[in-house]
């Protein structure tokens, strides 16, 4: 066994230790979900009956120690900063890219954050895990009043503590997630004002804007001993200016889940789509699309256009800091589909219905 296995064996076996410690101590405070069973929980755990389980413990480290992680620059800055309105009214939506997975949606003078990531690594500790490489689009103190955020799933990348602790000091919102996942958030804060919904439900947001939760093709754990036990979800945001289709975190497998939205919401003025984290695909494609999978993607839910996210910000797979932006733009050229109704935005970068 060479030095450097030995070693990368040393590191994981005490990342896995220290997670499993924090995963006892976790679940030894937390309370899950309890509700009747449905065709999508089976009153313990969730699942998507059209989806994939989650890879198991061999096929992680199957992956950790035959990854070959692409190497991304130590900091890679945005070109971009905003200082969004106080309040976008009228018909119009204006959407800012904070990173990731991270949005503020202004429209009908509401404004909405999706997924909202501003602490500097996505892990369960401060120390370690998948750290920044650009800031956020918008800095905190530069956030108009927030009303409302949209939380997908609990994975760190997605449901981030800090931040929305944050939020509920400074704004107070209300935080719409699918079921369980408020119990994480009360857990950690009881400031935070969240509330749980299930796969179909629309959430009146204001008299001009809802948003129904849909069904996914994802996970979600936060610890080693509690996977799938609250939901996962993506998001039809009801606007002036049309229906906006947001996916914050899905695998493609035959499409059927955009076809699905596309058939109960359609038409579909915009779909924001995951396009990184997808290698290596043996590992990744039950969970994560790849860029081809993502053009596919807007052609199942039918969305007159569409805007990237998932990528660029946090190094949580092996491909490169900019390979998703290259194969995006390939597959739409191999598909023929015009490149500007599916730009990559950077942090910071504004785009308007």
């Amino acid at each position: 066994m060479s030095l450097i296995t030995r070693r990368r064996l040393l590191a994981t076996a005490a990342g896995l230790a220290a997670t499993a410690g924090l995963s006892s101590l976790w679940i030894s405070r937390m309370s899950y979900y309890q509700g009747p069973v449905t065709d999508h929980f089976d009153g313990t755990r969730f699942f998507d009956p059209d989806g994939a389980p989650p890879k198991n413990f061999w096929e992680v480290m199957r992956w950790r120690f035959s990854h070959k992680p692409a190497q991304w620059p130590e900091w890679a800055p945005s070109p971009f900063a905003d200082t969004p309105p106080p309040r976008v009214d009228g018909a119009g939506v204006r959407l800012v890219y904070v990173g990731h997975a991270s949005w503020l949606i202004q429209t009908a003078g509401l404004n909405v954050l999706i997924d909202p990531v501003w602490s500097e690594r996505v892990s369960p500790v401060s120390f370690a895990g998948p750290k920044r490489h650009n800031d956020p689009g918008i800095a905190f103190d530069k956030l108009p009043d927030i009303d409302v955020v949209l939380v997908s799933h609990g994975h760190y990348d997605h449901l981030d503590l800090a931040t929305l602790s944050r939020l509920a000091a400074a704004h107070k919102p209300r935080v719409i997630t699918p079921l369980g996942n408020d119990l994480t958030m009360t857990a950690h804060d009881d400031a935070i004002r969240a509330e749980a919904y299930d796969w179909s439900d629309r959430v009146a947001l204001n008299d001009r804007v809802a948003v129904t939760l849909v069904p996914t093709r994802h996970w979600t754990a936060r610890g080693l001993f509690d996977r799938n036990r609250a939901l996962w979800a993506s998001f039809v945001l009801e606007t002036p200016a049309g229906r906006i289709y947001v996916v914050c975190d899905s695998g493609y497998g035959d499409g059927r889940h955009f076809r699905r939205v596309r058939d109960a919401h359609a038409p579909l003025k915009l779909a924001i789509l995951p396009i990184g984290a997808y290698e290596p695909r043996w590992f990744m494609q039950d969970q994560h699309m790849n860029p081809a999978d993502a053009v596919k993607a807007l052609a199942d839910c039918g969305a007159e256009r569409a805007l990237a996210n998932h990528h660029g910000t946090f190094q949580l797979t092996d491909e490169a800091i900019d390979a998703p932006e290259q194969a995006l733009y390939a597959a739409l050229d191999a598909e023929g589909v015009p490149r500007e109704r599916f730009p990559v935005l950077k942090p910071g970068q504004v785009f308007e219905l």
